[in-house]
Order: C-alpha cells, then sequence, then structure tokens
C-alpha cells in the first residue's frame, strides 16, 4: 500500500531524512526505531499504519534510505537493491563508499520477525505463534531485515513478542545468529519492551524466569527492553546457566555502538555532530518537506465527472463535517514527535475561501451517537460545498490494539449518507487513517462526487488537503 505515496522516489529519497529533521523528539534520541512487516495476516492489524507496506522489495528499499538518514548517511543520487539471490537491482539512493564507521544515531530494524498481531479478539501479540514455511521466512520476511542489514548498516535489530513456529523470536538462535554472520550484522540485539518476560510468563516456553534470560542470551540476544534481565540475570549467572563469554559478548555488542555514537569521547559539543541544536529544528526546508510528504501522500480514489478540482474563484461557502475535521490531534499518527506548525483540515481551508464552517457531526471518531448529525446537515445546507472527513484515528488502530471490521467506525457511515443527501451538491469524502478500508457504499453514491484518502498527513496535511481540492496540486502526478 505504501501509506497511499504516489511518488515511490520521493519516498525513498526523502524518507529518513524527513523523518531525522521533521522530528524534534526522535532527534534527540539515540536509538531510532524502523518498522518492518509486510503481508499482514489481516488489514485489520492496528500497526499497519506504522510500516511502508506490503511488497517486501518496497519495505526493502524504504528500510534501506531510512536506516542511512537516522544513522547519518548522506545522500548520493544512486544505489542497488540486493536480494537474496544476490540480484541487483537499481534504485536512487545512497552509495556505500561513505567512510568511517560513526553514527550520528543507532537506527533499528523492527520487529524480527512475522509480528503483525496485536490484540485481536482473543488473540494476544505476547502469546501469538506465527506459524511460517521455509519459503515465505526468506521470501517475504527476512528479505527486509536483510537489506536494513546489508545495505542500510543498520546498528540495531530488535526481537519481537511472538513465537515462530512454537519458538519464541527472541530464543531464535538460528535467526539471530543467521543475521550476523550470513548478512553481516554489526550492532546490538535488543528485546521488543518486556519481550523477554512473554517468553516464561505468556508463552511458557520455560519453567523459570531465569531459564528464559539464559535462553535469549544464549540465542544471541545482547540486551532487554525492561526490567527482566537486570532482576534475573545475576541468579541465572550463579546457577551456572550463563558463563562470562555470553556476558562478554553482549557487553562488547552494546559498547561497540555506543563507541560508535561517540559517547565516549569527551564534549559531545565537540564531535562530528555537535552543532545540530535546536535551530536544526522546524526549518523552513523541514516545513517544505512536510507538505511535500502530505502532498505526494494523498491518493484520488473517485471523481466523477471531473468534480475536482473546485474553482476557487467560483466557491464562496464551504463546510467540511466530520470528528477529524478540525481535530490536529492524531494528524501525525502512531508514535509521532511534536509537530512545528500544524493546521487542521479546517484551517486549511480557510486560506481558500471566504466563508469556510465547520461541524463535527460525531463527538469523536467511534462515532457511538448520532446527536450531531442535525447541527451537520443545517451546516451542510448552508454551504456551497461539503467536505466529510471520515475514517480512522489512533482510537481505532494503534499498537496492542487491532480492528475487527474494515468498515467505517460506529455511524460514520450514516453520517456521510445524511450530509450527502441534504448537500445541494455531490460532497468531498476525505478518508483518514493508516490501515484500509471498505467504502464501497461511497464508490456507487451519486451524492458523493469525489474520494480521497489522506492517511496520517501530518503538520502540513491541512494546506496539502486544500491544494489538492482547489487544484494547486494534482494527487494524479
Amino acid at each position: 500500500m505504501l501509506q497511499g505515496s504516489q511518488d515511490l522516489e520521493f519516498l525513498l529519497t526523502n524518507g529518513g531524512q524527513s523523518h531525522f529533521m521533521g522530528l524534534p523528539v526522535m532527534a534527540l534520541e539515540l536509538t531510532l526505531m524502523v518498522m518492518l512487516k509486510q503481508q499482514p495476516v489481516s488489514p485489520r492489524w492496528g500497526r499497519g499504519q506504522e510500516t511502508p507496506g506490503e511488497d517486501p522489495m518496497v519495505v526493502s528499499a524504504y528500510a534501506i534510505q531510512f536506516v542511512k538518514g537516522f544513522q547519518g548517511g548522506s545522500w548520493r543520487g544512486s544505489g542497488e537493491l540486493i536480494d537474496r539471490f544476490e540480484r541487483k537491482r537499481a534504485l536512487g539512493g545512497y552509495n556505500d563508499d561513505e567512510s568511517g564507521d560513526r553514527l550520528m544515531n543507532s537506527a533499528c530494524c523492527k520487529h524480527f520477525i512475522a509480528y503483525d498481531l496485536e490484540k485481536w479478539k482473543n488473540f494476544s501479540r505476547y502469546s501469538f505463534n506465527a506459524v511460517v514455511t521455509k519459503q515465505d521466512m526468506e521470501d517475504t520476511y527476512e528479505q527486509p531485515f536483510r537489506s536494513c542489514i546489508q545495505q542500510g548498516k543498520a546498528s540495531c535489530l530488535m526481537c519481537s513478542y511472538n513465537a515462530v513456529n512454537g519458538v519464541p523470536a527472541c530464543a531464535q538462535g538460528d535467526l539471530l545468529q543467521k543475521a550476523r554472520n550470513e548478512w553481516g550484522f554489526k550492532g546490538y540485539i535488543t528485546s521488543d519492551c518486556d519481550a523477554v518476560a512473554t517468553v516464561q510468563e505468556y508463552q511458557n516456553y520455560t519453567r523459570k524466569a531465569d531459564d528464559a534470560v539464559a535462553l535469549v542470551l544464549k540465542a544471541g540476544m545482547d540486551i532487554n527492553c525492561g526490567s527482566y534481565l537486570v532482576r534475573h540475570t545475576r541468579t541465572t549467572i550463579e546457577e551456572g546457566k550463563l558463563q562470562d563469554k555470553d556476558i562478554d559478548r553482549a557487553l562488547l555488542n552494546l559498547f561497540s555502538v555506543q563507541l560508535r555514537l561517540g559517547l565516549f569521547d569527551g564534549d559531545p559539543r565537540k564531535g562530528q555532530f555537535g552543532e545540530l541544536g535546536p535551530q536544526n529544528i522546524c526549518t523552513t526546508e523541514h516545513k517544505m518537506l512536510a507538505l511535500e510528504a502530505a502532498r505526494q501522500g494523498i491518493v484520488l480514489l473517485k471523481n466523477e465527472k471531473k468534480f475536482l478540482p473546485l474553482n476557487r474563484n467560483v466557491v464562496s461557502s464551504i463546510a467540511i463535517i466530520g470528528p477529524m475535521a478540525n481535530n490536529i490531534s492524531n494528524m501525525g499518527g502512531d508514535y509521532t514527535g511534536f509537530p512545528c506548525d500544524p493546521k487542521s483540515f479546517y484551517e486549511g481551508l480557510l486560506g481558500y475561501v471566504e466563508k469556510a464552517s465547520y461541524a463535527s457531526g460525531c463527538s469523536d471518531v467511534p462515532c457511538d451517537s448520532d446527536a450531531g448529525f442535525k447541527d451537520a446537515i443545517l451546516t451542510a445546507k448552508k454551504a456551497d460545498f461539503v467536505v466529510v472527513v471520515a475514517g480512522l484515528d489512533l482510537s481505532q488502530e494503534t499498537e496492542d490494539h487491532d480492528r475487527v471490521s474494515l468498515l467505517l467506525p460506529g455511524k460514520q457511515m450514516a453520517l456521510v449518507s445524511s450530509v450527502a443527501a441534504a448537500s445541494k451538491r455531490p460532497i468531498i469524502l476525505v478518508l483518514t487513517g493508516g490501515g484500509p478500508l471498505d467504502v464501497s457504499f461511497a464508490e456507487g453514491d451519486r451524492n458523493i462526487a469525489s474520494i480521497l484518502w489522506v492517511g496520517y498527513p501530518g503538520e502540513a496535511g491541512g494546506k496539502a488537503l486544500a491544494e489538492v481540492i482547489f487544484g494547486d496540486f494534482n494527487p494524479g502526478w
């Protein structure tokens, strides 16, 4: 799906740079995560929004650029992707001839491996066992991680909560060692947060805590995100289940990355990246990149009789309706930083028309009540043109929460149809969210002229949507 991007080259050439430069919180961390997951068991997965899509080749290409951008690589304008058969595929990207082994940040590729379920009905990611064939493992699941390591040069790998073919991911010694011995991984391997605890407490793979600690460290994991190793490693050593060589290996991998980060080089202000600071965040360049990313992410799904773009010279009033229409809190999606200058969809339209009105219709995205429908319908009747924003936010899809349906949440479908029936002209339907939606009801509705998918467009989403609606940007380019 590629999150709706119409321009793969834009994503690949700007992905890592935009994430570093545009998110101040991320820029201050030493370890940054790149989510590698494709071919989800169900499109209702709550973290589908965090991934670049389903195609292993696309995910691989994305991973390379993402890691390079985070770790301090420089864009050189050319590159190639190597698949598991050692075949080279030409791609725009980073060259591999960058000198030195220094890191600006440590990028971590996750979740290793076959992780695509959060909490769905009676199933939980902590105890889920992914059954994967050898061919599917090599063709689909391993390829993005292989590229992330071999060409992206990632310095961290995170093993996941789930089990794979009956063995906890963090205890998969054959896979963890494959990353080091066959793919040339140089870095540290961490568990997902408290994933070592799940080995014993949820999956019951070991009887005792110290057995779980010994199992994962001997398999090749170096550090646990959480307190489980802190609480149980000493006992594991005292009982002879771990040797000095196991601890030494883990420490070597951890401190090697810290050395590459320059953490022992004295005053960090005198280091290679010492001049970076608040002045390098939210610059004009970053804001323009955020706007371009929002533009490129919008997809035109329907446009009956060339309804769009609207002519701003003849539009005297426009109404925008929906629980996300004037709400900027979730426009960045899951795990986002603080935006520089966010504008809602409603605020974006204000720059194009003399009169813009707003009604939520639903009090929130779950839309359990139709109490606000009357106000929304009245608002729509008074406007020349109507935009309805429907879809998802983080109440519907996020970590530890999967959806149970592909339909619009709650009474949103009824809101869209009611407003469309009351509007003077056919409406423009805008869809938010990172996961697929079934809007077949809107496809055949003559009262709905155009459908735009915007995903989670970030701080510039309001402006980008207005540009598309009024023709300043063509989403079909």
